[in-house]
């Protein structure tokens, strides 16, 4: 019963953020790129007021109900980002994947989906159009 505790303390750390239940459009996930698509309609990157925008990773599996199952674990995080705007966007990407949770999976892709990782990409710079500029520095979370 370790999975259902830490999905528990999952929840229960968002909702002591204060975040609001919201659902996600009930369009059936039954692709890797529909798990993609509709974690995009959850995103809502913190106000540019809040904290500078950054790319953040996330590693996440889900059950075949389409529940979190263990604990999602940011991977990746722009190297410029301060402590700040890593807090904003940790606590938005845990918002984002409790707006899309459970993940309305279709029955053959639940079999698919469940029990592996994805490693999920929020990003909220855009790109250069400038190639030459150098790469920025990645930095490991």
């Amino acid at each position: 019963m370790a999975r259902c505790g830490g999905k528990l303390l999952l929840v229960a750390a968002v909702l002591l953020l204060g975040v609001p239940g919201a659902v996600a459009e009930d369009a059936q996930v039954n692709t890797i790129q529909d798990i993609f698509r509709h974690l995009r309609t959850c995103w809502k990157p913190p106000p540019a007021a809040r904290a500078r925008p950054i790319d953040i990773t996330v590693v996440v599996s889900f059950n075949r109900a389409g529940n979190i199952l263990g604990h999602p674990r940011i991977t990746y995080e722009s190297a410029e980002a301060s402590d700040n705007d890593r807090l904003q966007y940790r606590v938005a990407v845990m918002e984002a994947l409790q707006r899309c949770t459970p993940m309305p999976f279709t029955d053959a892709m639940a079999g698919a989906a469940a029990g592996r990782p994805f490693a999920i990409q929020f990003r909220s710079r855009k790109s250069s159009p400038d190639r030459t500029l150098p790469p920025t520095q990645e930095r490991r979370a």
